[in-house]
């Protein structure tokens, strides 16, 4: 038995997100099918991000093992040629037996794209967030500068999420803007559910102007969740990619 490693990509629009839900398509439940059909035995993949409903990704990873005489680094054509054109693997490779996509070190860089017009654009409305109030930028570039750290993130965290600490490392933020696309993308070794929408929709309130950029560091100091701005819709934000390190 060899594990292989997959690079995927996908159009998170018209799936229910990556995790195996019952009477509802997901990313993992129809890449399972392809590599089952591929291989002719059942296969469960193990992904390192287990992205929402609506949300995209550049490169999530996922792992799986098999007894296969395909190449590791030809998998992914035989793969692509059985699944649907929303889903495509970029890369595969055969990996150490103990390569674990959830359990090693990482990086991860999400971007959140906001589309910020008077008027929306049907043609941009699956990957962006339409926002039509203006946005300073400048304003949004300041708070963002206050996240990055080892910190307790709790106000940035959805209610209800099961987890043992709301510490994590961001390492960077960054806002930019290209013509009416502004782009936050956010990097860290780890995220809380929805962290990186919540941040999304706390800086969308502090570019419109309804808060100020330093009210960034107290929202964070509140451990509040209720303090932090809104849920941004998932549409906007892919999962770029993901490093491994160490």
């Amino acid at each position: 038995m060899k594990r292989y490693k997959l690079i995927v990509a996908y159009d998170g629009t018209n799936y229910s997100g990556w995790q195996l839900q019952e009477n509802a398509p997901t990313i993992e439940g129809v890449v399972n099918e392809g590599l089952s059909r591929l291989l002719g035995q059942p296969i469960q993949v193990i992904g390192a991000s287990r992205t929402d409903a609506g949300v995209h990704a550049c490169g999530n990873v996922a792992v799986f093992d098999a007894e296969t005489t395909i190449p590791g680094d030809r998998i992914k054509y035989a793969l692509n040629s059985l699944l649907p054109p929303d889903v495509r693997i970029m890369d595969s490779e055969e990996v150490d037996d103990e390569f674990h996509p959830r359990f090693c070190d990482t990086v991860k860089t999400y971007e959140y794209v906001i589309l910020n017009t008077k008027d929306p654009l049907p043609m941009r409305r699956l990957y962006t967030y339409w926002y039509s109030r203006p946005l300073d930028v400048e304003k949004m570039r300041k708070a963002a500068q206050q996240i990055p750290g080892k910190k307790d993130f709790k106000s940035f965290c959805a209610a209800g999420a099961q987890v043992k600490t709301t510490i994590r490392n961001v390492t960077d933020v960054r806002v930019r803007k290209e013509g009416d696309l502004i782009t936050i993308q956010v990097k860290g070794e780890g995220f809380l559910y929805n962290m990186v929408r919540i941040i999304a929709g706390t800086l969308i309130k502090i570019g419109d102007g309804s808060w100020n950029p330093e009210k960034m560091t107290e929202i964070i100091e509140s451990k509040d969740r209720t303090k932090a701005g809104p849920t941004a819709p998932p549409q906007g934000l892919t999962l770029v990619k993901i490093e491994y390190i160490g």
